[in-house]
């Protein structure tokens, strides 16, 4: 398809509260946002790093800086048969994968739209539904915590994510598993820890977590590795993994026993299939995360999640968990399935089925670019 149009938004969307983790707190949700347009047909992608190179090296300006002036002008005026022919044409700017994962995410909207497919048909899906699980940040207090979760497998989420750093660590980890003794629990460091908190790790072997997230450094393999080999727990890599390469090498050198796949992380929906392909045949078990994007970017990370290697409960929420009004509309609700756990549905509509709520998107936006051919 021949790429007519590409206009790039850098929005910012207020949270209800914030977004407490390893690396700092959050009060709104920095993305980038693209229209793409071919023979009148337009769809959006999304992608968000965040306002601060706190989570990975990339920020939410400087993706749309490097979309505008960069990759979208190699882009522009071309015909893009395929996500790997996309990927092919920006290759040779190093890194910067959530700015590439704008455009390749909207890529994929776009081959949908206009094939009039659902995105998760085109991508191989043969499921429409799967389990999320509830994820809570660091709370003013453990009791505040314990209410929560409480409410949450009440609700039927059959698993929770607790974020984990110094200072809201063992402590925190004891009196949850003296609440919930049982029930499927895992923690997720953001790369908070070194190799200096190996004895600590250890001792998380006695709390029975489906598994330890992200505990050491953002790009490291052969580190955790070494944890791997040390604990009984399984380790799970997210920040790790923006790559196939990395993926390649993690797997190899047994660096972890789950792999957390995001689009926007790992540079697109062309990338991160590959990768769920790549530790499907190798036995290595995969679960979607968001980045808390608006509806257009989870409905994007849905469509991804109906791969047939993705068994843990996504990372995937209805809108009003953490928005007044979501960016995209119509925004995520999630359904109680027959085993009565909280799941998500992909919509049955070409593409995705999402826009942005152009009023909102013009209220949110902080920068804007357009190009055309």
């Amino acid at each position: 398809m021949r790429i007519d149009a590409i206009d790039i938004y850098h929005v910012a969307m207020p949270l209800k509260t914030p977004w407490r983790t390893a690396y700092g707190d959050d009060a709104a949700i920095e993305s980038v946002m693209v229209r793409m347009c071919s023979e009148g047909v337009e769809a959006w992608g999304e992608a968000a790093p965040f306002a601060a190179p706190c989570y990975s090296p990339e920020c939410a300006a400087g993706a749309f800086g490097v979309v505008r002036d960069w990759l979208a002008p190699a882009l522009i005026g071309q015909n893009v048969d395929s996500g790997e022919d996309l990927q092919r044409r920006i290759a040779h700017f190093k890194g910067n994968q959530f700015a590439k994962a704008s455009l390749d995410t909207a890529w994929w909207v776009l081959k949908a739209t206009m094939e009039r497919k659902p995105l998760h048909k085109l991508l191989g899906a043969t499921r429409d539904n799967v389990q999320v699980g509830a994820d809570f940040s660091v709370m003013d207090s453990i009791d505040a915590l314990i209410a929560a979760m409480g409410e949450a497998f009440a609700a039927g989420f059959p698993r929770v994510k607790l974020k984990y750093r110094p200072g809201w660590d063992l402590r925190m980890i004891e009196a949850v598993r003296r609440e919930f003794p049982t029930q499927t629990i895992h923690i997720d460091c953001n790369s908070g820890y070194t190799t200096a908190d190996f004895e600590m790790f250890c001792r998380l072997d006695d709390f029975h977590l489906a598994m330890i997230e992200q505990p050491l450094q953002h790009d490291d393999v052969l580190d955790h590795a070494r944890l791997q080999s040390a604990i009984r727990t399984p380790v799970c890599l997210d920040e790790t993994i923006n790559s196939l390469h990395r993926a390649e090498q993690a797997i190899e050198l047994g660096a972890c026993k789950w792999i957390n796949i995001k689009p926007g992380r790992c540079g697109g929906l062309t990338p991160a299939v590959a990768i769920h392909n790549l530790a499907r045949k190798a036995g290595i078990p995969c679960w979607v995360g968001g980045m808390l994007e608006s509806a257009v970017g989870a409905r994007i990370c849905i469509s991804l999640a109906m791969l047939d290697n993705f068994i843990y409960p996504a990372d995937i929420f209805p809108s009003s968990r953490f928005y007044h009004s979501d960016l995209g509309e119509p925004d995520v609700k999630l359904i109680k399935g027959e085993d009565g756990s909280q799941r998500v549905v992909a919509l049955d509509a070409p593409g995705i089925g999402t826009k942005p709520n152009l009023s909102l998107l013009k209220e949110m936006t902080k920068a804007e670019a357009h190009l055309k051919a």
